[in-house]
């Protein structure tokens, strides 16, 4: 298992990315995961009689090993990844910030996109700027949108950008768009944007990530709280809060559920003391399996 812990020892965001989903990879076994975008069937090591015409030469240049791809559908599409950079982003658990979470998870994604020959692009929500780098499959790009990720420093509020619409619906092609927040917000931004994407029929995943100490309310005996966007502060009593809390953030979390399924938007928190790799597998079976 991938502690998120221990990739924060890797600065070398492609090698993190490789070594991500290189252990992933070798422990599907010989499970399948499909689906538009992001499909991954088989892995294989060559075994003397394949069909040399299956031999995938991006794994052998990436791993000096000869790997035969099992694949019932080849498809190539374009994998957007939209990074919500809003200050709250910055939460820290157990010296893990969600935008680190957040930066693994579009990396090691996107790495293996491109293994499949996808194009790939990024989009950083940021106090009501957007950055933007366009689709391609190549590696260089690729290695583009690791520079870009890595260069991600959340700060201010997630405000929708003035011409977002123009550039999700510019090109007139459906895309997988990759949303990774938190979902705070004041005003319903981040869900009025994503009524829009929807509405331009693009399939959407929303990675929720939350802190382990914001789901079990363990914040190590502090009394005061501050709201990472706007600075304001509450006192509270976490003992006698953390019933109440956790029976108001489950209710809160099963709202968010139902109102993303609800536009056909697929849904997953994840923790991120999660080992990562154990989070893609989750998600890429749930989404083979009609559930995501």
């Amino acid at each position: 298992m991938l502690d998120p812990k221990v990739l924060m020892t890797i600065k070398d965001l492609p090698l993190l990315a490789k070594t991500v989903i290189d252990g992933f990879m070798n422990g599907f076994n010989k499970s399948t995961v499909k689906g538009p975008g992001l499909e991954f069937s088989q892995y294989r090591s060559y075994q003397p009689g394949d069909d040399l015409r299956w031999l995938d030469w991006r794994m052998f240049a990436r791993s000096d090993r000869y790997y035969i791809r099992e694949s019932e559908v080849e498809t190539s599409i374009s994998v957007r990844f939209l990074i919500d950079a809003s200050a709250s982003m910055n939460h820290d658990d157990n010296g893990v910030k969600k935008i680190d979470y957040a930066r693994f998870l579009a990396a090691s994604l996107a790495y293996l996109a491109n293994l499949q020959g996808d194009s790939v692009a990024l989009n950083v929500f940021k106090d009501g700027d957007l950055f933007s780098l366009p689709s391609k499959p190549d590696p260089q790009h690729l290695q583009r949108l690791y520079y870009h990720l890595q260069q991600v420093d959340p700060s201010g509020t997630f405000t929708k950008p003035a011409h977002y619409k123009e550039l999700f619906a510019g090109t007139g092609r459906k895309e997988l768009l990759i949303f990774v927040t938190d979902m705070y917000q004041a005003n319903e931004e981040i869900n009025n944007l994503l009524t829009t994407l929807a509405a331009l029929k693009h399939e959407i995943v929303v990675f929720h990530l939350m802190g382990q100490n914001e789901l079990d309310f363990d914040f190590k005996g502090f009394s005061t709280l501050e709201d990472l966007e706007t600075g304001e502060t509450i006192q509270v009593n976490a003992q006698r809060a953390k019933a109440t809390y956790q029976e108001k953030l489950q209710q809160y979390l099963a709202t968010i559920k139902s109102d993303l399924l609800g536009k056909h938007i697929a849904y997953k928190m994840v923790s991120t003391a999660r080992p990562l790799d154990e989070a893609l597998r989750e998600f890429l079976m749930q989404r083979k399996k009609g559930f995501i």
